[in-house]
C-alpha cells in the first residue's frame, strides 16, 4: 500500500478501483478539496497512482476475506462498491461468486467497520422489463427491480437490490445510496468494452462511418448512456451530501434508438426482423465469435427508460456530455484502440492474451496469478 499525505476532509475507500466506473470515481475523489483520502482497493496490484489516492490489493471474490476488508474499511466515511464481472458469461458460477457473495462480504465488512455512509453501482439493468409492446415511457427509482431472469448480468443486479434491502434493515445507521446509471461509455474503456460485449467479431480499426454499410434498425431497442465523467460525479455528489439515501438514475439525454446508432457511422438503418438479429447474435454466440448471449437483446428491448429528475432535484446533478456524445467518443477510442491507466482499460492484458476479461476486482481471464 502507498501512503500519501492525507488532508482534511472524507475519507473514501473505492471497491473495484481500476475499472470503467471505478477509476473514474477516484479521478473525480482525487479532484476534489472536500475528500481528505481515497483507498482504492484492486484485486490486482496497479502502477496508476492518481493524485490524493492509496491502494490496497483484495479481493471480494471466491477467495475475498471479509477480515481483510474490515481493516481496509475501518475509519472510512465513506465506502464506494462498483467491483462487478460481466465476463464471463458462460460460466455464472464465477460472476456469482464475486458479483452476489463478493457483495455479500462487502456489506458484512461496511457493517462490522460501522462505515456511515455506503455508495452502491447498480444498473438499469436491475429494473424489471417493459411488457410487450409497451412504450418505454419515463420510470422513477420506484420502478420493481427484478432484472430480467435469463441473463446474468441483470439477475445478479437485481438480487443484489434484494441483499441491499435486507442490509438497510438490519443496518440503520448507514446510509446507502444506489447509483444506477445506464450504459456507461469513455474514451478510455473502449478496448475494455470490446472485450466483454463485441469480441473479435468487431474489428476495432474498422469502426469508421466509411466501413459500416449499414446498422440494422431493431424495433423497441432504446437504450439510455452515460458518461463515466458523469457518473463519477453523481457519486461524489452522493458522497458529499448526507441527506442523500436510496436511489439515483442517471443518464444522458436523448435515450438513443438503432437509428441514431446508425446516425453516428452516417449509414442506412434498414429494418431488420428482431428473429433474425437474435438468430444472428445466438449463431455467434454459439460460435464463441462474441461474448454475449442472445437472451442480452431480450433484455435491451425491454429496458425501461429511466427518470433522472431526483439525481438534478436532490444532487443538483446534470450530465455533461450527451448520450450520443458519450457513445461518439468510445467509439472514436476503438478507432484508436485507447486505453486507460488500469490493467481493465488496456487494450491488452499484460503478459497474454484475454480469454474474458471483467472489470474491477475479481477479474477473470487466461493469464496466471
Amino acid at each position: 500500500m502507498t501512503q500519501q499525505q492525507a488532508r482534511p476532509g472524507l475519507r473514501v475507500v473505492v471497491v473495484g478501483a481500476t475499472g470503467n466506473i471505478g477509476s473514474a470515481v477516484v479521478e473525480a475523489l482525487g479532484r476534489d478539496d472536500r475528500i481528505g483520502s481515497v483507498l482504492g482497493i484492486a484485486r490486482r496490484p496497479t502502477s496508476w497512482r492518481p493524485a490524493g489516492t492509496d491502494w490496497e490489493t483484495a479481493d471480494i471474490g471466491a477467495h475475498g476475506s471479509v477480515p481483510d476488508l474490515v481493516d481496509a474499511f475501518r475509519g472510512a466515511d465513506v465506502v464506494i462498491h462498483t467491483a462487478w464481472l460481466i465476463q464471463p458469461s458462460r460460466d455464472t458460477a464465477v460472476t456469482w461468486a464475486t458479483n452476489v457473495l463478493g457483495t455479500a462480504r462487502v456489506l458484512r465488512a461496511v457493517a462490522l467497520a460501522e462505515v456511515p455512509a455506503l455508495l452502491y453501482a447498480s444498473s438499469v439493468a436491475a429494473y424489471s422489463p417493459r411488457r410487450p409492446g409497451e412504450r418505454p415511457a419515463p420510470a422513477d427509482e420506484n420502478h420493481p427491480t427484478h432484472g430480467w431472469p435469463t441473463v446474468a448480468y441483470s439477475r445478479e443486479k437485481a438480487y443484489v437490490e434484494r441483499l441491499l434491502d435486507v442490509f438497510e434493515l438490519r443496518n440503520p445507521g448507514t446510509r446507502v445510496v444506489r447509483m444506477r446509471p445506464g450504459f456507461v461509455f469513455r474514451r478510455a474503456a473502449a478496448m475494455e468494452q470490446r472485450r466483454l460485449f463485441a469480441g473479435p467479431l468487431v474489428p476495432h480499426r474498422l469502426v469508421r462511418s466509411a466501413l459500416v454499410p449499414a446498422v440494422p434498425l431493431v424495433p423497441g431497442v432504446v437504450l439510455q448512456t452515460v458518461h463515466a465523467r458523469d457518473v463519477a460525479d453523481g457519486f461524489l455528489r452522493a458522497a458529499l451530501r448526507q441527506e442523500a439515501r436510496g436511489a439515483y438514475n442517471l443518464a444522458a439525454e436523448p435515450p438513443l434508438t438503432t437509428a441514431d446508432f446508425a446516425a453516428l457511422f452516417d449509414a442506412p438503418a434498414p429494418r431488420v426482423p428482431y428473429r433474425a438479429v437474435r438468430a444472428a447474435q445466438a449463431l455467434a454466440y454459439r460460435a464463441r465469435a462474441v461474448p454475449s448471449p442472445p437472451q442480452l437483446l431480450d433484455a435491451l428491448r425491454r429496458l425501461p427508460v429511466m427518470s433522472t429528475e431526483r439525481a438534478r432535484s436532490e444532487l443538483g446533478w446534470r450530465p455533461t456530455v450527451g448520450a450520443a456524445d458519450a457513445v461518439a467518443e468510445m467509439l472514436a477510442g476503438l478507432r484508436d484502440a485507447a486505453g486507460g491507466p488500469t490493467a481493465p482499460l488496456r487494450e491488452r492484458v499484460p503478459g497474454g492474451r484475454a480469454r474474458e476479461v471483467a472489470t474491477g476486482v475479481g477479474r477473470r481471464d487466461d493469464l496466471p496469478g
